[in-house]
């Protein structure tokens, strides 16, 4: 495999991050985002729906201050019950 797929892409802490979460409840997955991030600076934003509106995808937008902070932060997303998928 050549060099550079094996090169992990190096970030500057802090830096701006972008999570999208997909649930089947947005007011809920709102919720939830509120009750990880605590009282930090985000912006939600509603990405699209499928097509019956089962599901939906938001962009959860932040400042993470760190490798650590940012996998926290992907990890408890993820363990949340309302929340099926965080990319």
């Amino acid at each position: 495999m050549p060099d550079d797929k094996k090169r992990k892409v190096q970030l500057e802490y802090p830096c701006p991050w972008v999570y999208k979460i997909i649930g089947p409840d947005a007011d809920e997955m709102r919720q939830a985002v509120a009750e990880i991030i605590c009282d930090r600076a985000c912006k939600i934003t509603h990405s699209r729906s499928s097509e019956k509106s089962k599901y939906h995808c938001l962009n959860v937008e932040l400042s993470v201050e760190s490798e650590s902070h940012r996998t926290a932060l992907y990890d408890a997303l993820k363990a949340h019950k309302t929340i099926k998928l965080v990319l």
